[in-house]
């Protein structure tokens, strides 16, 4: 039995709620079980200097957990004077996994940066960002389009991310901190709307896994990821 109680194929409740913020031209506060990320976009009329005059848009994302995200209190980063490794391996993650589900041509020279803050952690912060922040982006880019600042839809799938492990002997669904506390496996599975790989993060923290496990957690994760683009899509 899974210490929540879920099957070994249940997401914990997910919901998706936009419009937080007044200001970003995208926002939404993401809720996976007791993970819940506030996702915003921001547009800038310009592309990072390395992309002058080449025509094509950038995405990039920004990550941090507020200091009683978790049952202690973390220092802020910005007082300690720099990111973690952590923090800085998983916005990069984030940025590249949502690129993947942007047509750059199509964005022009403008960047657009998802900002992702974890307002309470439990387990999952990394593919929660990921999930709600394409729905920040995907209202970011609705408003080009209404403007009339783009004249074809920059976005060309679905992008979202969930956990899988192995906990207690069996392949699971969706760790919470709980699980992912004491998985002998756990990996990260980004994944589009279409069902296509973006980036899996697996490891073994006791154990090697198999083959055969592999490929458990990898049908997991696509029922996982489904039901994260159905939300996505109830959001927007």
């Amino acid at each position: 039995m899974r210490p929540s109680g879920r099957q070994i194929g249940d997401m914990r409740p997910i919901s998706i709620e936009t419009g937080i913020t007044k200001h970003a031209e995208g926002s939404c506060l993401i809720k996976v079980g007791d993970t819940h990320v506030l996702c915003t976009a921001t547009l800038e009329e310009r592309a990072p200097p390395f992309l002058k005059n080449t025509g094509l848009g950038w995405v990039t994302a920004e990550y941090g957990m507020l200091p009683r995200a978790t049952n202690t209190r973390n220092r802020r980063e910005a007082a300690a004077g720099k990111q973690s490794g952590r923090t800085q391996e998983i916005q990069r993650l984030i940025g590249r996994s949502l690129r993947v589900g942007v047509d750059r041509v199509a964005l022009g020279e403008r960047q657009i940066t998802i900002d992702c803050d974890v307002l309470q952690a439990d387990g999952g912060t990394r593919c929660a960002a990921i999930t709600g922040g394409w729905v920040a982006l995907r209202l970011a880019a609705n408003k080009l389009m209404k403007a009339g600042i783009v004249s074809s839809d920059p976005i060309v799938d679905h992008v979202a991310a969930v956990s899988c492990g192995i906990y207690g002997g069996q392949t699971v669904l969706d760790l919470d901190y709980a699980e992912d506390s004491e998985a002998g496996t756990d990996g990260n599975f980004v994944m589009t709307g279409a069902g296509r790989l973006v980036e899996v993060q697996m490891s073994a923290e006791g154990a090697a896994f198999s083959r055969d496990e592999m490929s458990a957690l990898l049908d997991l994760a696509e029922t996982g990821i489904s039901a994260l683009v159905a939300a996505q899509k109830a959001a927007i």
